[in-house]
Formats: structure tokens, sequence, C-alpha cells
């Protein structure tokens, strides 16, 4: 993680509470880690689809940890996003498609600037069709990137909600402190998203099939 991020959360002054969106009967989810759940989230909230992103954690040995406890080290889980979705727009194998094609799927020890076993990738399967589904997207993603992959599919797992302030990250109008002064979350988002460079890498890897890179 870099100081830019930890100047943010340490010196955060205020936390948004978000209330949870009214989701469809036939309500779907996946549950992909793509390095900063920040980030993750707001990329699939854009998605045509996607009712809501979750941030939080999965993985891991520890019941309901806390950011500072997983970003620490040593409960085994990764930051996670759990994606809501309406299956009669969007299907898991689409997104799934879409996620590898967001992030670095070929780092083993990371996502760009953020280092460290709770930043790695990773996609949690529920049963059979998921895990289908994220195989062939998985394999297209190998063709088409012509590298090899490391992102794994494991079995799903317990998924904890991160603390409130967290989800939603990237709206956030609330002002925190970091070195630049104090600034509204969502711009110290974008500052943050900017100087890991992550859009640059997944750009420099994907190309035009880069699904959320102007």
């Amino acid at each position: 993680m870099t100081n830019f991020r930890k100047s943010c959360l340490g010196a955060l002054s205020l936390m948004i509470v978000t209330g949870a969106q009214a989701q469809p009967a036939d309500a779907a989810e996946i549950t992909v880690a793509g390095g900063c759940f920040w980030c993750v989230e707001a990329d699939f909230e854009k998605v045509k689809g996607v009712s809501e992103a979750v941030s939080g954690f999965t993985g891991g040995t520890v019941a309901n940890p806390t950011y500072k406890q997983v970003t620490r080290g040593g409960t085994g889980h990764y930051e996670a996003v759990e994606i809501r979705y309406d299956p009669s727009q969007v299907t898991a194998k689409a997104l799934y498609d879409t996620f590898f094609r967001s992030i670095d799927p070929t780092d083993a020890g990371g996502q760009f600037c953020d280092r460290g076993d709770s930043y790695r990738t990773a996609i949690f399967v529920d049963g059979p069709d998921q895990r289908k589904a994220a195989e062939a997207a998985k394999a297209a993603a190998e063709k088409a990137l012509g590298q090899s992959i490391v992102t794994p599919i494991l079995d799903g797992a317990a998924f904890y909600q991160a603390e409130d302030y967290h989800q939603d990250y990237y709206k956030g109008e609330d002002r925190i402190l970091t070195r630049f002064g104090p600034i509204k979350m969502k711009d110290a988002y974008k500052r943050y998203r900017d100087a890991c460079g992550r859009d640059a890498r997944v750009k420099e890897l994907w190309g035009d099939a880069a699904p959320f890179v102007n």
C-alpha cells in the first residue's frame, strides 16, 4: 500500500454510512478479488445489469476481520468485492471476462502499487456453474493475453463486508486530510488510483480490450 493511501485512511475525519440497495428477486452475485476493493467496486458499478458492488474481505481464517487486521497481514483474507447483478441483463461469464481485463492477472504478489497477500487477485466461486464460467473466462483471457495467468479460481468462503466508510469510497463527498491537504474522498480516491498506476498498467496489458480505461 502506498503512503498516500495510508494517509487518506489514517486521517479520515468522517465516515460514510451507505444503505443497501433494493435487489431484484432473481438477483445473483459473484465474488472477485482484484487488488484495491475501492477500484473494483468503482469499476463494476458502471456495468449494465450490476445493481451493487460491496467491498469486503474473504478467503481468510479470522471471523469479522477489520480493515486494519487484513492489511496488517496474517488473517489470510483478500480485499474482495461482492458483485450483485441481474442475470437477465448480464451473465457471470461476461462479468468474469470483464474482471480479467480490469486487472493484471499475471501478478501474483498484489496489484499495481499495492503489494502483499491481501491485494492478490482471485475469483471465489459458489458451485459448478460459477466454476465453469470462471474457468472459461480465465482460458479466454489467457489466450487473448498470450501470457500465463496466475489468478486462481477458489471455492467460495465467508464474505465479510468492510467498514461503512469503504463503501462507495470513490463517490465520497466528505473531506479527509491528506498530504495534499483536506480534500473530498472522491478526489483522494482519484489521486490514489492515478498514483498507483492501475489504469496505466491495465491499458498496457489489455489495450483497447480494457473495459474501464479511456
